[in-house]
């Protein structure tokens, strides 16, 4: 009951407090409410007006980290995202699952751990208890069901090795 009374009075807040203050100076009082909520983020994040968290007591996000514009963040289960970390437009985290071994199909939730240094590209989608370590890419549209190691690049459905990531100066 707690969670739902938390959810509705979220929305509230979301649709009439969070979500028409879309311009990038109003990106500190999107902080202030989500911390208000809950979400441990860094004062120098960047959440789009139209990111849609789901449950920002469940949102942990480090320094210089973004979610981009229409970024879901279906985080019944804990997502939390390192520093230096950009989730582009349209991407869809998503923290929970059922388990499909029992009639019920009842909710398991499994976190969403994305390290630092890390770019999910537009609209890929990230599943139930995947990690993506530091430095990782994960291309276009690509859809990750297994942990990516560090400085990897990935990309498809599902998500595959495509190269490694070297820093150029």
């Amino acid at each position: 009951m707690k969670n739902k009374i938390g959810r509705f009075l979220w929305n509230s807040c979301y649709w009439l407090l969070f979500r028409p203050f879309n311009l990038g100076l109003f990106k500190g009082w999107r902080n202030v409410l989500l911390r208000l909520f809950g979400a441990q983020i860094a004062s120098n994040v960047h959440i789009y007006a139209t990111a849609k968290i789901w449950a920002p007591w469940n949102l942990t996000m480090g320094e210089y980290s973004t979610l981009g514009p229409h970024v879901d963040c279906y985080n019944q289960g804990k997502i939390s995202i390192g520093n230096n970390t950009v989730i582009s437009q349209k991407a869809y985290l998503c923290a929970s699952g059922h388990n499909i071994n029992q009639p019920t199909f009842p909710l398991i939730l499994q976190p969403i751990k994305i390290e630092d240094q890390v770019w999910v590209a537009a609209d890929a989608f990230i599943g139930p208890g995947v990690t993506i370590e530091e430095g990782a890419v994960v291309g276009a549209r690509a859809a990750v069901f297994k942990d990516i190691e560090a400085w990897n690049v990935v990309g498809g459905n599902p998500a595959k090795f495509i190269k490694k990531r070297e820093l150029t100066k």
